[in-house]
């Protein structure tokens, strides 16, 4: 019986540099940015119906209507979920870009804290971390490759 034990293996002894759009961040953060754009969607949708599970309050600085506010998170919603699906080819356009839009996800959710305090709080978090995961895993596909 013939083994092939001790024949010497072809491989790379120093394999290339990491590739960031595969990372687990990058990965991270374009589920998380279609799972938020998703939400927003779902929440732009309920606030253009008008939905009872809102209060609108009085003497608010950014006061728009009920449904004015639906729009905005629909058409950020759906623009959030594209820039999810870009982020996930590896485009480095897609991960700026989705910056910025996780950015404005997270203005857009603050100023609704008065309608929906919870979760609006937990969008906030959730386009924080977007932010984080696409600048953290760009400095450490920067870092990996200026050490190869």
């Amino acid at each position: 019986m013939a083994s092939n034990a001790t024949a010497p293996k072809t491989g790379k002894a120093d394999p290339g540099p990491w590739y960031g759009p595969t990372s687990g961040t990058t990965v991270l953060a374009a589920a998380l940015m279609i799972f938020g754009g998703v939400m927003a969607i779902l929440e732009g949708i309920a606030a253009i119906a008008r939905d009872d599970l809102f209060v609108a309050t009085r003497h608010y600085v950014f006061q728009f209507s009920l449904s004015g506010w639906g729009w905005v998170h629909l058409i950020l919603g759906i623009v959030i979920v594209l820039a999810g699906c870009a982020v996930l080819t590896g485009a480095l356009w897609a991960r700026y870009f989705g910056v910025v839009v996780a950015g404005l996800g997270a203005i857009a959710n603050f100023l609704w804290l008065p309608y929906y305090p919870l979760w609006a709080m937990t969008l906030v978090a959730v386009n924080i971390f977007i932010v984080w995961a696409l600048c953290t895993g760009q400095h450490r596909e920067a870092h990996m490759g200026s050490a190869a």
